[in-house]
């Protein structure tokens, strides 16, 4: 049963990772285009989409929070890695722990605080790209905090209790 269950785990984490992966490619490339375009159309044509600015500021916020769903999942994240340089081996691991325990916490408080920020968007029905409700547009923020700090416990988990350190 235990080896059903961990199979069952990895393949939804490769799933996840290629979700991700998809996500950011599509994600970047539709910006690229986006703005080319919408260059060729000012400076050619002199018109544009008038929605067209508003949707790449957008696909930043997504692109920024799923890159950094996926710098989390591979523990590729920021990190001020001084402790690393002067603690032996075997305390590094802890310490790096306990920072990951830290960030998954922030991480989890700080989704909970754009998840209600979301509520207020759906309740006063704030709009983007012209009609499209805002909290549509938002959500990623509350989702990729979750998913940081679910990542940040794995992590803890995995160094503390499988004796792996990704790093």
């Amino acid at each position: 049963m235990r080896s059903g269950l961990s199979t069952l785990f990895s393949r939804l984490d490769r799933l996840g990772q290629r979700l991700e992966n998809i996500a950011l490619v599509v994600m970047l490339g539709g910006m690229i285009v986006l703005a080319f375009g919408q260059i060729v159309l000012r400076e050619v044509f002199e018109t544009g989409f008038v929605w067209a600015d508003e949707l790449i500021k957008l696909m930043v916020l997504w692109l920024a929070m799923i890159g950094a769903v996926a710098a989390s999942r591979d523990d590729r994240h920021i990190r001020i890695d001084v402790l690393s340089q002067v603690l032996p081996d075997g305390v590094i691991r802890y310490s790096r722990a306990l920072v990951d325990v830290f960030a998954a916490v922030v991480s989890a408080v700080i989704a909970w605080q754009a998840w209600r920020y979301l509520q207020l968007e759906i309740e006063f029905e704030d709009q983007v790209l012209i009609d499209t409700p805002a909290w549509i547009a938002h959500v990623i923020v509350p989702l990729a905090f979750a998913l940081i700090s679910y990542r940040f416990a794995c992590l803890v988990l995995g160094r503390l209790f499988a004796g792996r350190d990704p790093a």
